[in-house]
């Protein structure tokens, strides 16, 4: 490894950043790189965003950590992931996280003419690259469906996808590869159920389409309401959709979910901390009302700019550090490509979407 390229590493890590997010080989190659658990402990102060303000908090230890990502898959019918893809799976040891989340879009579906055939073997492909590794981990691992694993999407009252869907269940619902999560009710997995860790209640629905269908609403209302999600210490729901649009090409009607507002409301009523989505291929600390919006950005193919940026599109991995004791969430996310920590000051200040205006979580 030449000088320069050292103390880049070296650097990245100082920055509170990532021992470990470089490939096996610089791994092997330098035993004083610290994995972030460490880095953590020797940081002297980190930003901490809270419910409602920012603020510079030294070593605030942290009690669940989760590795979140998002829309692995490649090119419609792939059978092979990008390199990105595999760098964060095997990078994921060296985070040591308590959960790992998917917020959508595992395979590259949402073709009608893609066989039976070619659909199991993207089901394969992903068990093969991603699934069993992560079960090889032990580390509880719940996920969305994407438009591109099983879409919801419905034409004169027919699931246009129902292969998808039936195929995507079929898999999930293997005993083989079914997560090891605390359910809580898993009647419509993987389509939409619950579960619980680390006293956080997790709630997952069908946001493959922008439609939620009233059914599935009543029973998030009912999820919610009822005494496990109460008495969790925080509560969060993922879905692939987001509320609002943060990207561009994913800025109009279809791309975020309907009545997001409404949805919202939802959402506060019970005291719902965050919304993790993806789709948009853009990573976007967001917040709207008391309601924080985590846009997970793409690790596959296409990553895509923010709305009101200039920022060129990144592929990234964001970790989620929470002290549950002030439901303090600290993020850190990274460029998979050039692996450097990116900055959240960096982003735009606000995102105006058609269906509404997001501002970065600091600076509410």
């Amino acid at each position: 490894m030449n000088i320069n390229r050292r103390h880049f590493l070296m650097g990245l890590a100082a920055l509170g950043g990532l021992g470990g997010i470089f490939t096996h080989q610089y791994l092997a190659q330098s035993s004083s790189l610290k994995t972030p658990i460490e880095e953590k402990k020797s940081t002297s102060s980190q930003k901490v965003v809270t419910d409602n303000s920012v603020s510079e908090t030294s070593q605030i230890p942290p009690n669940v950590r989760i590795v979140l990502i998002s829309d692995l898959n490649s090119q419609y019918g792939s059978t092979s992931y990008e390199p990105e893809v595999h760098q964060a799976i095997a990078l994921i040891p060296e985070l040591k996280p308590d959960l790992i989340l998917c917020a959508g879009d595992s395979i590259a579906g949402q073709k009608l003419s893609l066989t039976n055939s070619q659909i199991k073997a993207m089901w394969a492909a992903f068990d093969r690259d991603i699934g069993e590794k992560i079960r090889d981990l032990g580390i509880p691992y719940g996920f969305t469906i994407g438009n591109h694993d099983g879409s919801g999407g419905i034409v004169k009252g027919n699931l246009v996808f129902k292969r998808e869907r039936k195929l995507a269940s079929e898999y999930w619902n293997d005993p083989q590869h079914t997560p090891k999560l605390n359910f809580i009710d898993r009647a419509q997995f993987p389509f939409y159920y619950s579960f619980k860790e680390k006293d956080i209640f997790f709630l997952v629905w069908d946001a493959s389409t922008n439609l939620i269908s009233q059914q599935q609403l009543t029973w998030a209302e009912k999820s919610l309401a009822s005494d496990a999600a109460q008495k969790a210490k925080m509560r969060v729901v993922l879905g692939h959709l987001p509320l609002y649009a943060v990207a561009v090409g994913r800025n109009k009607p279809g791309a975020y979910l309907h009545n997001a507002t409404s949805l919202q409301m939802l959402l506060e009523r019970y005291g719902v901390h965050t919304y993790i989505s993806g789709h948009h291929h853009a990573y976007y600390p967001g917040k709207k009302g008391q309601l924080q919006l985590l846009h997970a950005g793409a690790l596959g193919g296409g990553p895509r700019k923010l709305l009101n940026s200039n920022l060129p599109p990144r592929k990234t991995l964001t970790l989620l550090d929470i002290d549950l004791s002030s439901t303090t969430t600290v993020y850190t996310t990274y460029n998979m490509k050039t692996k450097e920590v990116i900055s959240d000051r960096s982003l735009p200040q606000v995102i105006v979407s058609p269906n509404g205006k997001i501002y970065r979580r600091d600076l509410t």
